[in-house]
């Protein structure tokens, strides 16, 4: 068992690494500053990619906005302040469900209700709402569990103290689970950066060589900027390599976005133990 254990955890590290290198070997080459720099031109088949990295920067630091504050204030009140019974039950199946369905239907909410029904229209603030409420899920249970999984102990020697609730969870409670809850943060921002449905209908561009200039405007971004090159470009021979150095920038901001994150999260696990 243990071999074949072995044997699976081989199979995926090396599906990842083919994958890793097939992208890197095809778009390395037109990795370079003007590339990360400038704005596309020609159809999107020569220039840079700058607008599309700035536009999903955009789109994942707005949606972290909504989604962390809501997401960790309703974890702490499911697992803090809500009591066992059907209520939370029926919660926690919600989350749960609303954690598995598709994109897309996060793409259509999010055209119905923020950009027609409270005139958002296609806009950063539109994307960053729908991206947020599509990993509200996992960060509300991912606060819920790291919450859970702290002794009961530390809650009742705090209250013995004469701490309050709100004083016990502030001081006590979330400076241990929080490098817990940065695990989902890092799973979040994996998943908003490539998604590519739900901003299709309420943010991105086809083709939009400038940078916004407020939460109103549209944006381009790489996952959609991605898919135009690869199956809709003035001419794909020519846009392919663009669509791979594309490909690998978005790889390279969710690589390090996941290792700041985990950085933060280590020194939060040491100081902790200190």
């Amino acid at each position: 068992m243990f071999a074949l254990f072995r044997l699976s955890a081989v199979l995926v590290i090396g599906v990842l690494g083919a994958i890793l290198f097939h992208i890197l070997k095809n778009g390395i080459s037109v990795i370079n500053w003007n590339f990360l720099t400038k704005n596309p031109t020609e159809g999107m088949t020569e220039g840079g990619i700058f607008p599309a990295i700035v536009g999903t920067l955009c789109l994942v630091g707005g949606s972290l906005v909504f989604a962390l504050p809501v997401g960790i204030c309703s974890g702490i009140y499911m697992n803090e302040f809500l009591k066992e019974g059907r209520l939370k039950r029926f919660i926690t199946l919600m989350t749960d469900n609303l954690a598995g369905v598709p994109s897309i239907v996060f793409g259509l909410f999010g055209m119905a209700l923020f950009v027609n029904k409270l005139k958002f229209g296609d806009s950063i603030i539109a994307g960053s709402l729908t991206l947020g409420l599509m990993v509200l899920p996992v960060i509300i249970r991912t606060t819920e569990e790291a919450l859970k999984s702290i002794d009961n102990t530390l809650r009742h020697a705090a209250f013995g103290l004469g701490a309050s609730k709100l004083y016990t969870i502030k001081k006590v409670l979330m400076p241990i689970a929080f490098p817990n809850i940065l695990t989902g943060v890092i799973l979040s921002i994996g998943r908003v950066s490539g998604e590519t449905a739900p901003i299709l209908f309420t943010v991105v561009a086809y083709f939009l060589p400038q940078l916004p200039h407020s939460i109103f405007d549209q944006v381009m971004a790489l996952p959609y900027h991605l898919y135009v090159l690869a199956t809709s470009g003035t001419d794909i021979d020519k846009a392919r390599p663009i669509a791979y150095g594309t490909a690998v920038v978005l790889i390279a901001i969710v690589f390090l976005s996941n290792t700041a994150a985990n950085i933060i999260r280590m020194r939060l696990i040491k100081r902790n133990r200190n």
